[in-house]
């Protein structure tokens, strides 16, 4: 049984990063997948921000307005999404979840965290 879990902190200030973890379980990030994040802000659809494939390649959102990066740590079994200069527009509940096919059907998902960028 493949299990994410997303964790990083609940607050963070406004032009600060903000960094998450997904760590996995049951399953290899190095295995033939793809490794999302998406996120959903309040009153709003979910919204897909990047992935980083078995190989370690990324790819993100063109649409996204604040700079973002993927990355991982295949000793840890982990990846981390970070967004620099963050604004209230980022706050959201953030997901980390698998596919087989890049942006498609996703077929493990973690539970969600919430974060709010306040100041």
């Amino acid at each position: 049984q493949v299990q994410l879990q997303e964790s990083g902190p609940g607050l963070v200030k406004p032009s600060q990063t903000l960094s998450l973890t997904c760590t996995v379980s049951g399953g290899s990030i190095t295995s033939g997948y793809y490794w999302t994040w998406i996120r959903q802000s309040p009153g709003k659809g979910l919204e897909w921000i990047g992935h980083i494939g078995a190989s370690g390649k990324t790819v993100y959102s063109p649409s996204l307005k604040t700079p973002t990066s993927i990355s991982r740590d295949t000793t840890k079994n982990q990846f981390t999404l970070q967004l620099n200069s963050t604004t209230p527009e980022d706050t959201a509940v953030y997901y980390c979840a698998r596919s087989r096919v890049a942006q498609a059907t996703y077929d493990y998902w973690g539970k969600g965290t919430l974060v709010t960028v306040s100041s």
